[in-house]
């Protein structure tokens, strides 16, 4: 029986496509680390600060900031043919909290953007991730004249487990971004049992 080409032909197979939150507090540059690592042109909810909002929206030690992220960004990133992330950017203001319940629907981890000016804006983010028993990694942002701390003691002021990880980046940098999303990803699927050794090996 003769086979023709089509028939000798790789099969074309659909990639695994997974869902990541990016977030963190006001201004720690979950829009930046979002649209750095975006093969597409990532989606923006940007509003501009107004007078109305300064009584509820802490710009200390972000003060030249003009836009806030209202409801998400989006973005997408091809780790590898058949490995796709998407990227959700939750907003970082208290008021639009109530969106990261339906962000955080079938998303297999997180990245908590941290700036170690500015700790305290990441404790609400790791404390939803952890009490929802969501796999996350903490990014810090190392911005320009900031001071740079060990890893163990930023893990230390957020009262991280051994097992969570915590790296330093660039969130304008793509390489650096996408470090940080593989790290993340074989922490998440180690966590949920999805990496799992083929029986009889």
């Amino acid at each position: 029986m003769a086979f023709g080409r089509s028939s000798r032909r790789k099969r074309a197979v659909a990639p695994v496509t997974l869902k990541i939150l990016v977030a963190g507090g006001f201004g720690v540059g979950k829009t930046t680390m979002v649209s750095a690592v975006s093969e597409i042109r990532p989606l923006r909810t940007e509003e501009h600060l107004t007078e109305a909002g300064r009584p509820v929206d802490d710009t200390s030690g972000v003060e030249t900031k003009r836009t806030t992220t209202v409801a998400m960004d989006f973005g997408r990133i091809t780790l590898r043919e058949e490995l796709v992330l998407y990227l959700f950017g939750t907003p970082g203001q208290e008021r639009f909290w109530f969106l990261w319940d339906e962000l955080a629907q079938g998303s297999l981890g997180a990245v908590v953007l941290a700036d170690t000016r500015r700790l305290e804006e990441c404790f609400a983010a790791v404390d939803y991730f952890e009490r929802r028993a969501i796999p996350f990694a903490v990014a810090v942002n190392c911005f320009e004249g900031a001071q740079t701390f060990p890893t163990g003691i930023v893990r230390a002021a957020l009262d991280l487990g051994p097992d969570t990880p915590v790296l330093l980046c660039d969130a304008r940098d793509r390489s650096s971004v996408r470090d940080v999303l593989v790290e993340l990803v074989e922490h998440a699927l180690a966590r949920t049992g999805r990496l799992r050794e083929p029986a009889g090996t």
